[in-house]
């Protein structure tokens, strides 16, 4: 697969690049490129992908087909928007399954070709298998690297990894990354929470990545062990996996507890690599790397309507330059608004200003209002007196949906009605639950029963959060 256009060649797969320190891009070229220029970049890049899809896999041959369409139709990304069809999981799946392992919409890359395999959880059947081809892996590296300059990480950094090593490209990510930067990396991955805390102590880990939730999860953890997290060496936290770590409650909460800035990245495991997009450390937002994985918020209800920008609607990615299994036009079911006005720290690539906030699919429709979870975290995120625990339960009472959530106290609150008598403890659990249920009808306009909970009563959130409990017949 060739080009006429190359965006950051990047050093010899399995060096380093210690670039110095004080250096404020990792490919400034690239990271301040006019919009417009890249824009047309783009565009060759998709027409190049799809006559590559088109000639060279049958899986998109066959989709294209059906759907009447051939890549002459896309002249500009207004184009492509409107006439190329979408993919989804559903079909990738059923597509492996028909043309195992991976699948015919990647190409046999020959002996050695693969440099790596991994795959999805399986938790609802077959994992998913991807495959990434050499050139592709060493290209992702360094895409890892720049997204991670960009959220501070530099060459004198530890970085501390809690996400797994195993099928889930997550931790790998981060460790290529950090490898390609030239920092020195600790990749812990999942285990007890308390050896986390006292490895961030023993070797003065500077960079702590995991998901939001587990991140939130260790604060309550250093507290029972008397830790401090804020006075700890992290002073950057890098977190993914989840929506969550860009919504402003939630962000707050982790940055206070940690005393470090921290920024959200990721996508999905299908969108490899997959820290395409990052936060900076202005604080604005998750930047889209969109000459790497093209990135459009259309309409919810039909894929190939676009919507303006800070209109609310589905994700829809496409990889410009992976040659193994690429996915063009791919709709994870994710949901996000745009913003391309220009970011303080420089760099002209759009932005997520709240992250992905969450899947379509995941929205509640509670007695003829839309309720997303991530709307109920940024909530109870606002008060103070509440720990990083919660589960959302719906039921139906009657003709009518019920919701409620349930939340864990914080230790201190706890503590603190633990000190008074029992008729002061039941005034200020009853004025708590006023409180949150005042600010969960304001946010979300409907009513919604709050329960306070002791610390400790759910289970703590090692990994990705799986808060909603739907009793009529749905768990997320």
């Amino acid at each position: 697969m060739t080009s006429s256009h190359t965006i950051a060649s990047g050093p010899v797969a399995g060096t380093t690049d210690q670039r110095p320190a004080t250096r404020r891009y990792w490919d400034e070229a690239r990271e301040t490129c006019d919009p417009a220029d890249r824009e047309r970049r783009i565009l060759e890049r998709m027409q190049h992908q799809l006559r590559y899809v088109y000639e060279e896999l049958p899986f998109y041959r066959r989709h294209y087909d059906r759907h009447g369409f051939r890549p002459d139709a896309v002249q500009s990304l207004a184009d492509f928007t409107a006439k190329v069809p979408v993919i989804t999981k559903k079909m990738l799946v059923e597509d492996q399954r028909e043309h195992p392992p991976f699948g015919s919409y990647t190409k046999d890359f020959g002996a050695g070709g693969i440099a790596r395999i991994h795959g999805s959880s399986g938790t609802s059947g077959t994992p998913t298998m991807y495959a990434v081809s050499r050139g592709d892996w060493d290209r992702a590296a360094d895409v890892h690297a720049m997204a991670q300059w960009c959220a501070g990480v530099r060459p004198d950094d530890l970085v501390q990894i809690g996400f797994p090593f195993g099928l889930f490209f997550g931790g790998w990510g981060v460790l290529q990354g950090v490898e390609r930067i030239g920092a020195s990396v600790f990749p812990l991955g999942v285990t007890d929470s308390e050896k986390h805390i006292e490895m961030i102590r023993t070797l003065g880990s500077t960079v702590f990545s995991a998901t939001p939730s587990y991140c939130i999860h260790l604060l309550s953890v250093a507290e029972r062990m008397g830790v401090d997290l804020r006075n700890s060496s992290v002073r950057h936290v890098l977190v993914g996996g989840e929506p969550g770590g860009s919504l402003p409650g939630t962000r707050r909460i982790i940055e206070e507890g940690w005393g470090a800035t921290v920024a959200d990245a990721g996508s999905t495991s299908e969108m490899y690599p997959f820290q395409t997009s990052v936060g900076c450390e202005a604080g604005t937002g998750t930047h889209l790397i969109t000459d790497e994985v093209y990135t459009e918020v259309v309409d919810r209800n039909d894929h190939n309507v676009a919507i303006s920008v800070g209109e609310r609607g589905a994700v829809i990615y496409t990889h410009l330059w992976r040659e193994s299994q690429p996915m063009i036009r791919f709709a994870p079911g994710d949901e996000t608004y745009l913003d391309d006005t220009p970011c303080v720290c420089g760099r002209t690539y759009p932005r997520m200003p709240e992250g992905v906030l969450g899947r379509l699919d995941d929205m509640l429709v509670i007695r003829g209002a839309n309720i997303y979870p991530s709307a109920i975290e940024t909530a109870l995120r606002d008060i103070p007196e509440l720990g990083p625990e919660f589960r959302i339960h719906v039921h139906t009472e009657g003709a009518l949906d019920e919701i409620e959530v349930h939340a864990e106290v914080s230790a201190g609150t706890h503590e603190a009605w633990q000190a008074v008598d029992d008729d002061r403890r039941a005034e200020a659990q009853a004025a708590l639950v006023g409180r949150a249920e005042a600010v969960l009808r304001q946010r979300l306009g409907i009513r919604i029963v709050f329960e306070p909970l002791t610390p400790g009563t759910l289970e703590p959130t090692t990994f990705k959060a799986r808060r909603v409990i739907d009793a009529r017949g749905v768990r997320w």
